[in-house]
């Protein structure tokens, strides 16, 4: 009985703080892979984006506000850190996408043969498709960290956590535009 006590059970202890420990690692990395896709999709438009310049360089001289947006967005989708993730940067990103992919818009309504134009077309449904990918991507992402972070904070992870890892909570990626235009608030508490 008493090598029970004093060998298995600190042994079981030990087991349930590996196993505890290894699963707070898991969800981390999977939070990193998940940052990872997000910031490999937004790069993936820049193949896109560096079609689509010469393009509408053809009517910059109408439409400089345009092309200035697709280089600003370039610039941005440049300086997303694929190891770290930097959710203000990535709004700016989203931010400046959505001003581009309306700027196109307008230039479609001033510029009627631009709808004919297939590879201007083309260029706009691989852009659409692109931003489907990035919406998935961070869908995947917002999960991973909603998973990682629970187990950081349930019991008795949070005390494994603390001891031996001291991994901090990462914050979730929130279209701030879509939350400021819908006007249901939860009650969390």
């Amino acid at each position: 009985m008493g090598f029970f006590v004093f060998v298995i059970i600190p042994l079981l202890v030990i087991i349930a703080i590996i196993m505890i420990r290894n699963s707070i690692v898991r969800h981390h990395n999977s939070t990193i892979r998940a940052w990872s896709d997000v910031a490999s999709y937004e790069r993936q438009k820049l193949k896109i984006l560096d079609g689509l310049q010469p393009l509408v360089e053809q009517y910059s001289s109408f439409e400089k506000g345009t092309l200035e947006k697709v280089t600003e967005l370039r610039q941005n989708i440049m300086s997303l850190n694929i190891q770290d993730a930097d959710i203000a940067q990535l709004q700016r990103v989203e931010n400046l996408n959505k001003e581009l992919m309306h700027s196109l818009n307008v230039v479609i309504e001033n510029y009627p043969e631009l709808k004919a134009n297939e590879i201007y077309l083309k260029m706009m449904n691989e852009i659409e498709e692109q931003n489907e990918n990035v919406g998935a991507a961070i869908t995947i992402y917002n999960r991973n960290v909603e998973l990682f972070n629970n187990q950081i904070q349930i019991f008795p992870h949070n005390i494994i956590n603390n001891m031996f890892l001291k991994k901090k909570a990462v914050r979730p990626f929130r279209d701030q535009t879509v939350s400021q235009n819908f006007d249901y608030r939860p009650n969390f508490q």
